[in-house]
């Protein structure tokens, strides 16, 4: 069996600093933001096994994008199988592939007791505005670099199966606006701890959250899932909402629940008693049922 020896806390990684935006694209003051992103050498150390960190070639930015990928130990031994695959966005602005990886552990511990398939888990970077198109930004096109290029370079470099996605926070925001938008590319989706709130600002203010962040008009969870809502085939995406009850989006959380079924759009929601705004400390609680939920929709294990 492998064992988690990860220790140390990214949980105060999720409450970044934005960009400072100004009129010169891909100008930033307070946040320093790379597309390759890294752990720093003597945490690389305490990574479990299985977890490591690629870069692929963006073509639309000509640079190099980091992410983490935990590849199961079964990857290495069935040369011939193919595996599913769980993208899990991060939360916070601005991107970085380091965030959310100690959620590997979990999976890994998981796997190794034959409580779920061994699965691929990848932990992208989101880009400077989290997996948002941001059109004030040179390269800036987190959604884009995560939808059109990063899962068509899995496809090619791994031996993937079905993929499904899932996200906290702000990665909760970007997975529901992605499985809105591209739903015949996963099995199922998963957004967590979503700032709905923030995205119904984006609605009601004509694309802008805030005086100084400001996105297309249209490009908000609420309005895409009305436009989601008038597809014959709305029923076919599984979809997972999950957040802690002490958490600051779970108001906003049960509010957009609710909003899905004026909108008649199938979904689950899994509200974790007592928990606060952490995914570590919900996959600690209740993170099986998260796993689960993917793997119900995964297709049996083929040989």
């Amino acid at each position: 069996m492998r064992y988690p020896v990860f220790t140390f806390s990214l949980l105060g990684m999720l409450f970044l600093p934005l960009p400072a935006l100004t009129q010169n694209p891909g100008a930033t003051k307070s946040a320093k933001f790379s597309w390759v992103s890294p752990l720093p050498e003597k945490q690389r150390a305490q990574l479990i096994d299985g977890l490591e960190h690629r870069t692929f070639l963006s073509p639309s930015m000509d640079q190099e994008v980091g992410y983490y990928v935990y590849l199961p130990a079964a990857y290495a031994i069935e040369k011939d199988r193919a595996f599913p695959v769980v993208l899990h966005l991060h939360g916070g602005r601005p991107g970085n592939e380091s965030k959310s990886v100690k959620l590997a552990s979990f999976v890994d511990t998981a796997v190794e007791a034959g409580e779920i398939q061994p699965t691929i888990y990848v932990f992208p970077n989101g880009g400077p505005m989290s997996w948002y198109n941001y059109p004030n930004l040179e390269n800036g096109q987190g959604e884009d670099v995560l939808v059109k290029e990063l899962i068509p370079h899995l496809k090619k470099t791994l031996r993937t199966r079905e993929f499904a996605i899932e996200g906290f926070s702000q990665g909760g925001r970007g997975t529901t606006r992605i499985m809105f938008r591209y739903p015949e590319l996963f099995v199922s989706a998963a957004p967590g701890g979503s700032g709905y709130s923030n995205e119904k600002k984006v609605r009601e203010n004509d694309g802008a959250e805030s005086e100084k962040v400001v996105f297309h008009q249209g490009d908000n969870t609420w309005d895409l899932a009305a436009t989601y809502a008038k597809r014959a085939d709305k029923d076919r995406l599984p979809i997972f909402l999950w957040v802690g009850t002490k958490g600051f989006n779970f108001e906003n959380n049960r509010e957009f629940s609710a909003y899905l079924d004026t909108l008649e759009i199938p979904h689950e929601m899994m509200q974790v008693e007592g928990i606060d705004h952490s995914a570590v400390r919900i996959y600690e609680k209740q993170g099986l049922e998260l796993m689960r939920f993917h793997q119900e929709h995964f297709a049996k294990r083929t040989e």
